[in-house]
C-alpha cells in the first residue's frame, strides 16, 4: 500500500502513532463484538440488552471518530518530542467499559430469562 502524498510523516523507527492506531481499531472490534454477544442474550433477558448494545456500539463509533485525531497527535508529539499522555481517551474508555461489565453482570444476575 502506497503512501499518501499527504499523509503524516513522523521520524519513529518503531512507528509508535501505527501500534498505537492499531491498538485503538482493536478496542473498537472488541466492542463490536461484544455488542454481538450482547445480540444474542436479546430473546433471553428482554429490551434492557438493548441499552448493553447501544451502548457498545456507541463507544464504538466514539473511539472510531476520534481515531484520526489521536493518529495525528501522536505524530506531531514526535516530531515536537513532547506528548502527554491521552488521559481523557483512555478514561472513556476504560469507563464505557466498566459500566458495559457492570450492566452485563446486572443482566444476568437479576434479569429474569423469558421463555
Amino acid at each position: 500500500m502506497a503512501a499518501r502524498p499527504d499523509a503524516d510523516r513522523h521520524g519513529d523507527s518503531g512507528l509508535q502513532p501505527e501500534r498505537t492506531d492499531l491498538a485503538w481499531s482493536r478496542t473498537t472490534m472488541a466492542l463490536v463484538v461484544s455488542a454481538a454477544v450482547f445480540l444474542r442474550w436479546l430473546p433471553h433477558h428482554g429490551w434492557f440488552v438493548g441499552t448493553l448494545v447501544g451502548g457498545a456500539v456507541i463507544a464504538a463509533l466514539a473511539i472510531n471518530l476520534t481515531q484520526k485525531r489521536r493518529f495525528r497527535r501522536a505524530v506531531r508529539g514526535i516530531a515536537q518530542e513532547t506528548m502527554p499522555p491521552n488521559i481523557r481517551s483512555t478514561a472513556a474508555v476504560a469507563a464505557s467499559v466498566v459500566i458495559l461489565a457492570a450492566l452485563g453482570i446486572y443482566t444476568v444476575l437479576f434479569l429474569p430469562l423469558q421463555p
